[in-house]
This record gives C-alpha cells, structure tokens and sequence, in this order.
C-alpha cells in the first residue's frame, strides 16, 4: 500500500530535503482550499443525535460527503477508534484504508493525521483501562507515569494513529468540577511533573501528546463546567499556567489544544496573547494548537463574540489555533470564503498550514514511501479480514501488569487505628453501591464507560473483577456476604436494613462508596458532572452512618472521581481508603491493601474536605484563605493535600544545611535521615514545600518544590540530599515579571502539606533578580549511597 517514489518525486515527498523547503514548496503549489482542508478534522461515524451526546454536539455535526471533501485534501481523522466498538485489527485495516484513500484522492497525496482519547488508556474497545490521572497524582511517582505513558503509545502506534489528546494539566481549583477525575492534583508542581512524564512516555512512542486544557478551565466559576474563569493575572502565571510551560519545556509536547472558558471575557479560543503571544513567542512551542471540540463556533453560539462562522474562524485563526476539531465548521467553506472577498488574511491560513504540515513531515506523512499499514498489521493477510480479528492486543499481560503497578502506588490509606491489614477475618460484609459493581474502577474517558454505555449489547471488552470477586481471592477463607445498601445517587433507602443486618453479623464490615463516571449528567462525576456540594452522592452518607451506629468495626473504600467529605467517618471508621478510579486492576490493588500483601504508598494529590460546603478550598493558598477568626467557615481538611499512611513507620532526622544563606542566584543544600522504623518494608514520600512569610505580593503559606519516594526495609535508614535553587523561591511581581526577592525562607520538609518532620530557615541574600521562562524548575532529592559495612 505504499506510495512509490519515482525520479519525478516531488519536492515535498523527498525526505532527504530540508523540511522548510519541503513545506515551503508544498504551500506554494496548493489552492486556498486546499490549504484550508489541511487545517479541519472529519469525525466518521459520530452521531448527530442529541440525545447520546454532548451538549451542543448535535447543532454541530452535519452530514459529511467525504467524496466531495476529499479531492482537496484533508488535515486529520477524529476518532476512528474512540466512536464505536470496533476490533482493534479491523479497525487498523479500515483506517489504513481510509488513508490510503484520502492521498489518493488529493493531487499531493497527502493523508489525513488520525487523532484519539487517551485520558486513561487508548481509549478503544479491549484496550486497557489504566488509573485516572487523579490517580498518576496519587502515585508521586513520574517515572512509573512516564512508562504507562509509553505503552498506550505503542499501542496507538500500532493501529496507525498519530496524535492522543492527552494529558489535562488543570490545576484543580474547585474539586465540584466534574473533570476533576481527569486532572492530576490541586499542585501545579505535581500535575507538572506527572504530565510531562507522561508526554515524555507518549512522545517516545511517535505519538503526538496535547496539552490541554490552555488554560484556565479548572477555574470556573462554582465549579461549572464551560463557566467563566475566575482568576487574576499572578494566580493565572503562577498556578495555572507553570505544568503546560514544563511540559513543553522538558516534555517537548508537539500540540496544545485551548480551553473552552473565557478569562476576564476573554475566550481562550480567541485569545491571541495566550495561544501566541506567551505559547509562541515567549515559550518558543512550534507545535500545532488544536481547537477543542466545537470550540471555534463556540465563539459565535456560546460565547458571543462572532457573528457568524467566518468570524469565529478568523477570531481563531489570528490567535492562533491551526486546526479545528473534531468536524469541519468554520475552517471549510466560510473560512474560505472570507479570506476571498479579503475579510481575512491569507497569511493566517499559510502560517497554519505551515505549522499542520511541518508536523505531517515529522511524522512521515509526506514522505514518497509512507504507507498507510501500521505496524499492528505489518505479514497480515489482509484479504482475509475475518482472520484479523484478535490479531492487535491491546490488553495484554504486560499493560495489565502495569496498570496493576500503577493502580497500587495510587491506593491511599486516609487512616487506621490499627484494623489494617486484615488479619484473617472469618466473616466480611461487604457493603455498598461499589461493592458488587464491575465499571466503578472507571473513569468516564475510559471506552466502556464513554462510548460503551451507548452500545449495551456490546461485550465490555476487558475483564472488569469486582471487589467482592478479588477479595473472595484476597481471602479464600472468609464467608463474604454482600448487601448494597443504597445506590451510588439514587437515593434508596429501602436497603439499609439488610446492609445493617449484614454488618452487625460480620467481623469487619467494608463499605465501598463513591462514584459513577459518565457524561453531562449521566454519571456523578466526570465532563459536565458537576456538583453543588462534595457531600456524598445519593443517599451513601445515610448508609455509612448506619454501619458507624453499629459495633462492628468499619473500613470505609472510597472509589471516587474526586473527594467527598466523610461526616462521622473521620473519626469513627476503622480505617478509610482512597482508590481514585484505579482502572481494570484497581480492585485488586485495593484488596491487597486491605489484606496487607501490598503496602499502601499513594498521597493525596488532592485534599479531602472535612465539611461538604467548604468550597473552593485548596491547601495552595494564602494565609486569609485558610481558617481563621475573621469567618465562620473554617476550610481546613480532613486530610491534606500529600497525606497518606503506611504499615510501618518512618522517623526523620539529623537534618543539616550546608550554608544558611545565598544568593539569590544561588541554592541550598540540605541533607537529613530517613529510617523505617517498623516491622515491614515501606514507602515513604518525602514533599519539600517552600514557606516564604514576607513578598511583595501574597504568596501561598506554603507550595510543593520537590518529591521523592523512597522504599525502605525494616530497620534500613537512608540519607537524602536536596539541593534547592533560588529560582524556586521566583513568583510573579507587582509588574508582571517573575522575581526572586532577597529575604528568610523556610524550606519545610514534610510527610504532608500538614505534617512538616524538618525545618531549614534559610535567607535569600543580595537584589532582586528576574528570572523567565529558563529558570530552574526543579530541587533535587537524591539518596546517598548506603554506607558500606
């Protein structure tokens, strides 16, 4: 199926020449139409059915004639996996040969970039469901992210796509968001390092990683999903934005798709100063901008700041968006038309263009003997599609391994008077709407969860144990009796007697809680899910106190998309363990934190509210945001931000500083002991937080600079080095330009953002310096050898 290279090659099909001179040969022979085809998506497949689908998705989708759209090109393919159930080696196939029919079909012989989901997993039918990026948070672990990044990768690989829309680096802000489930943390510093090391593991597989969402979304109003963001210009710089500046700096993303909320009135889809003023010019990014889905004719239908398509499409294109998706809307026929009759120039059709096609060579697209066949199908008899099935496994040995390993890391253990591990117990209730119930490990961009709830006579596609199956496995022994009690927001009373009767019987009652991912409504969390309150869903609050009313010790689960408030739970359960939706292998992770063969090792990327109404509440604020005696609210957590338990126990000590002041072109250097003092092997996750009492602006009381996790054994202690430099004290100044300033800093090294083990207290000496976008980003935390015996 290759394209063949003759002596007659063109210019643009020659690998061997410069790629300007390629794309600049390219742009000079083709019409306007065919530079505007290159810069929209056809979405083959979605429906225009308003009743399965987004809001507004319906006033958007129009009847595509591929046959007429064709012979002038095409610039991507919207989710030719990720819009029905389809074999993963027949979906290949198909898609090889839509491609090799669209650069038949135009005169240059260019095919289309396919793009898809991979918020959680390659979001496709029987491809492996991974943890929620709320989960990569709670592992603090980059480097496990960076290779499950890796695998989904090469997996898309292998059916022939080219681009994820993946990861989301919103900052949380508001955990009533619904969208929380898909963000890594309220910290920019652990969304920042967890998203590039998961761009960095995409990117090792050639497949495109988009940033997203630039920026702001995370900070609408209320929590709403699409509201206005709420934000000043210094909290914009320095919360929002610094996880997207790493990740292009470090990560080498080659996209960014914009967001759909407006700042200040101001739409991100319009936003030239954003998309590139500071992507662009300032952050050097020479990647393509995506549009999120709709979001171009957005500004006509939602936000109002277009007349008419043509206006949507020229207020896009001059800020800097190169293609929209998922259909074509505004960048056909009107954005044509317009650059015509002169409305809009034609140079900001070249320039995008420019940008789509120079990412089309880097990915071998224009070359004269690409092919179309991925390498999923690579000796396959493709004349036989019957016998392709099976053939791409999406969901093997080694994905399940990893999602298991990742699944794990996450599980959080909020507290323990000492239940936990379960020694043995002969008699289990196991209590509660997520009980018994295979999809509540998923997240709502996972395949069966997004696009398999539209097919129920489809297989899910991947094997999906419950909790009551893997703790049956957990302990062969016991007699697990299973009650329900109420659903996850039904609101069903009728079944709190039996979940009681159940208890009351049993040696140990676990109640599993939670959430239902879905869409718009059709979940308890997840896109458009958002909530009033982080009280509990349904009537589950109701069911866990009945369990507290008895004498029967209780361990509270919590399979969730963001945090709730527990009420009595704090202080009454047993024990409370946090699983952010932990994928396919997740219930096993959990039940092997409650049996002890795993120990628990995630943190919080999130806080747990101690009371429901206590929002927004982040810890990453300043002093007048936190409890005090000047309101009657008090936000303060259940469980802060980085706080999670271990079966064994860790004693920090013998810190030292190697010099108590520097410059502020400097840094620090600190050392200090970390001992498992405990019976059992351990993780520790040591957090560096930064305190500095007196800026010239308001600051945090205190922000996340570093993490490390450290595995010790009984008894073993290791000496840890951190080097901490000045640039991570810089924040943004009254002016605008991010400063470091002279002054005492306290660098707090901590098990949590509420538990500080060891202080320095060092001084910044010397002026002010300004530092930008090269500054340093990261302390170092690095063990010292063991000492020799």
């Amino acid at each position: 199926m290759a394209v063949e290279s003759t002596p007659e090659t063109p210019l643009w099909n020659d690998p061997a020449r410069p790629v300007a001179d390629r794309i600049d040969a390219l742009i000079g022979a083709m019409t306007l139409q065919e530079k505007t085809a290159q810069l929209y998506g056809v979405w083959v497949g979605a429906s225009d059915q308003g009743g399965e689908v987004a809001p507004h998705q319906h006033d958007m989708e129009e009847a595509v004639d591929l046959d007429a759209l064709l012979p002038t090109g095409l610039g991507q393919l919207t989710r030719p996996f990720g819009t029905v159930p389809v074999d993963p080696a027949l979906g290949a196939l198909s898609l090889a040969r839509t491609q090799a029919r669209i650069a038949a079909t135009n005169r240059f012989g260019i095919p289309a970039l396919a793009h898809d989901e991979c918020l959680s997993g390659f979001a496709a039918w029987t491809a492996t469901a991974y943890p929620v990026p709320l989960s990569w948070g709670a592992t603090f672990d980059p480097d496990t992210v960076r290779r499950m990044a890796a695998a989904i990768g090469r997996d898309m690989r292998a059916v022939g796509l080219h681009q994820g829309l993946a990861p989301v680096l919103d900052v949380v802000r508001d955990a009533r968001w619904g969208r929380v489930e898909e963000t890594i943390g309220e910290d920019p510093y652990l969304v920042g390092t967890i998203g590039t090391a998961y761009v960095q593991g995409l990117e090792s597989a050639g497949i495109v990683a988009t940033l997203k969402h630039f920026a702001g979304y995370s900070a609408s109003r209320a929590g709403r999903n699409l509201a206005p963001a709420s934000v000043g210009p210094r909290e914009r710089a320095d919360v929002l934005l610094p996880p997207f500046e790493m990740a292009i700096r470090e990560g080498a993303a080659r996209s960014v798709m914009n967001a759909y909320t407006d700042t200040d009135g101001v739409p991100s889809a319009a936003d030239e100063e954003l998309l590139t003023g500071l992507l662009r010019d300032t952050w050097g990014f020479d990647g393509t901008v995506v549009a999120d889905y709709f979001a171009i004719a957005f500004l006509k239908t939602l936000h109002g700041v277009a007349a008419d398509w043509a206006g949507a499409a020229g207020a896009a294109l001059r800020a800097g968006i190169d293609v929209e998706l998922p259909n074509v809307k505004t960048y056909g026929a009107p954005l044509a038309e317009a650059v015509a009759d002169g409305r809009i120039p034609e140079a900001l059709v070249d320039r995008a263009v420019r940008r789509v096609l120079t990412q089309k060579a880097a990915l071998g697209l224009l070359d004269a003997d690409w092919d179309p066949l991925p390498a999923g199908l690579a000796g396959a008899d493709l004349d036989d599609p019957d016998a392709l099935r099976g053939r791409i496994d999406l969901d093997g040995p080694e994905n399940r391994a990893l999602a298991r390993t990742v699944a794990e890391k996450a599980v959080v253990l909020l507290s323990n008077d000492g239940t936990l591990p379960l020694a043995g117990p002969r008699r289990i209730a196991l209590v509660g709407p997520n009980a018994d119930e295979p999809t509540a490990v998923l997240g709502c961009y996972s395949f069966p969860q997004h696009i398999g709830v539209r097919h129920p006579g489809t297989a899910v596609g991947i094997e999906l144990p419950t909790l009551r199956e893997t703790l049956a496995a957990e302990f062969p022994d016991a007699e697990i009796t299973v009650a329900r009690g109420t659903g996850v927001d039904d609101g069903d009373l009728s079944g709190l007697a039996e979940a009681a009767r159940v208890a009351r019987e049993a040696d140990v009652a676990v109640v599993v809680l939670g959430d239902r991912a879905g869409l718009f409504g059709r979940g308890t969390s997840g896109e458009g899910c958002d909530v009033g309150t982080l009280a509990l869903p349904g009537a589950q609050q109701r069911l866990l106190d009945t369990l507290l009313d008895l004498d029967t010790p209780v361990i509270t689960v919590l399979i969730a998309g963001r945090p709730y408030a527990l009420g009595r739970a704090v202080a009454e359960s047993a024990a409370i363990v946090q699983s952010f939706f932990p994928g396919e292998e997740g219930t096993h992770a959990i039940a092997g934190v409650l049996s002890g063969r795993t120990e628990p090792s995630g943190r919080l990327p999130v806080s747990v509210p101690r009371e429901p109404g206590s929002q927004p509440a982040t810890y990453l604020g300043p002093r007048l945001a936190h409890a005090g005696e000047v309101s009657s609210v008090d936000p303060t957590p259940a469980f802060a931000f980085g706080h999670g338990l271990s079966y064994t126990r860790f004693d920090w000590t013998d810190l030292t500083v190697d010099a108590e002041r520097a410059p502020t072109d400097g840094e620090f250097t600190l050392a200090f002991t970390v001992r498992n003092t405990g019976a059992r092997a351990g993780t520790e996750v040591v957090q560096l937080y930064l305190h500095d009492p007196v800026a010239s602006v308001v600051q945090p009381v205190q922000r996340l600079i570093g993490y490390h996790r450290l595995d010790l054994r009984p008894g073993e202690a290791r000496r840890l080095r951190v080097t901490v430099p000045a640039d991570l004290a810089s924040f943004t100044g009254r002016d605008g330009r991010r400063v470091v300033e002279p002054g005492e800093l306290e660098l707090r090294l901590a098990a949590s953002s509420a538990a500080p083990r060891l202080t320095a207290r060092v001084t910044l000496t010397g002026a002010e310096r300004h530092v930008d976008h090269t500054r340093r980003l990261h302390a170092t935390i690095v063990p010292e050898p063991p000492a020799r015996s």
